[in-house]
């Protein structure tokens, strides 16, 4: 009876490991869109223009097969979404200093501080010395920062701009950090995570939707905008990453006229959230909204003519593939719930713009981005906003 008895939970376990592996390679079938999308007007910009300013934005865990998938089912196989329009574009491979599939923590330590890190990591070496900052260094130089992002704003991708610790996890440590930063707006979620006395001490405090406007902001020095508890819920109540980083793009221009410039990193940050659930609708509800901020942004570099826009990934997610078309549909397929290895896009548009072509390291984006600035020339300098 005993041998019976494991027998059939060893024979409930393989069915349950069965079920998993099935519904981690699950088939789905989303409709191929028809949506009419809009050209963007593309300027040119003299080779030795430096950009006084610099946008950084992020699609966390989105790989090539998830551009794709988001083009057939937005606009159709023909359309151009506004990342397919920017002018120039490369490929960033992605491993982090311990692993062949890097997290969102040391892939945006890459970027904010040029260097590989530990996964889990926060802009610290993998021997955990504090490394400086885009946002530190800048700050140096008479630039003001801002960071956006859908996740909460203390999660991996923005807090590696200011924050410095070994665990992604500690993000009341991480908060706290973000309070005596360099940042001067940062528009996400992440209430539960902030001492809100502590906070309404240091910035000012926006929970709103209703609250996220210039005209409110633009007296303060320091904006902390926290719409959830966590991650941003997607509502109508809620702001989208496309009107926090409109916001965010406002308040900066404003308080950096008599500064050196500005640096602003956006992220879509549940892209990857859909995909580890192996969800197409909701990860393409995820990507449009990012897709819009490349627009907004691409249209504020051509009328500003001082801003290059970098747009890149952390890592590919889910393993999506596309296997093809069946009755209006198109057929896809998720290999896993985690990251893969796969490198992943850069694209850029404005001047410096050229610098990011070819194959480079996530590390090289970090590097090029102080190039475009010429950052080893430029006078120190303290912006009052």
């Amino acid at each position: 009876m005993k041998n019976k008895s494991i027998l059939v939970l060893v024979l409930s376990l393989f069915v349950l490991l069965f079920l998993l592996v099935q519904s981690k390679n699950k088939i789905e079938y989303i409709p191929i869109g028809n949506t009419s999308l809009d050209l963007i007007e593309i300027n040119s910009f003299k080779k030795n223009v430096k950009p006084k300013n610099i946008i950084l934005i992020i699609g966390d865990g989105t790989g090539f097969n998830q551009i794709a998938l988001s083009r057939i089912a937005i606009g159709g196989p023909d359309s151009s979404l506004a990342i397919d329009q920017l002018p120039y574009s490369g490929i960033s491979l992605t491993h982090s200093d311990d692993s062949l599939i890097t997290d969102s923590a040391a892939s945006s330590t890459a970027w904010a501080a040029g260097i590989k890190t530990t996964n889990k990591f926060l802009s610290i070496s993998p021997e955990k010395e504090i490394v400086t900052t885009i946002p530190e260094l800048l700050s140096k130089k008479g630039f003001i920062s801002g960071l956006v992002a859908t996740s909460s704003i203390t999660h991996a991708t923005p807090a590696a701009f200011y924050a410095h610790v070994d665990s992604r996890y500690k993000e009341e440590e991480i908060a706290r950090q973000l309070l005596s930063s360099t940042i001067s707006i940062a528009l996400g979620g992440g209430l539960e995570y902030f001492d809100i006395d502590e906070l309404q001490e240091n910035s000012f405090l926006l929970t709103e939707k209703d609250a996220l406007s210039l005209e409110k902001i633009q007296n303060y020095k320091k904006v902390i905008g926290l719409f959830d508890e966590d991650g941003i819920e997607r509502s109508q109540n809620k702001p989208t990453q496309k009107s926090m980083t409109n916001i965010a793009l406002d308040f900066l221009s404003l308080k950096s006229k008599e500064c050196s410039g500005f640096f602003l990193m956006s992220e879509g940050s549940q892209i990857d959230w859909a995909a580890h659930d192996n969800n197409s609708a909701k990860m393409i509800e995820e990507f449009r909204d990012f897709d819009q901020t490349i627009q907004n942004a691409m249209n504020f570099v051509s009328n500003n003519g001082e801003t290059l826009l970098v747009i890149t990934a952390d890592h590919e997610t889910g393993g999506l593939q596309i296997l093809g078309q069946e009755n209006g549909k198109v057929k896809v397929q998720w290999g896993t719930g985690r990251h893969t290895g796969s490198p992943v896009g850069v694209y850029a548009y404005g001047p410096g713009a050229d610098a990011f072509t070819g194959v480079m390291d996530n590390t090289e984006i970090f590097t090029k981005i102080l190039d475009a600035v010429d950052y080893s020339n430029l006078a120190n300098s303290n912006c009052l906003n």
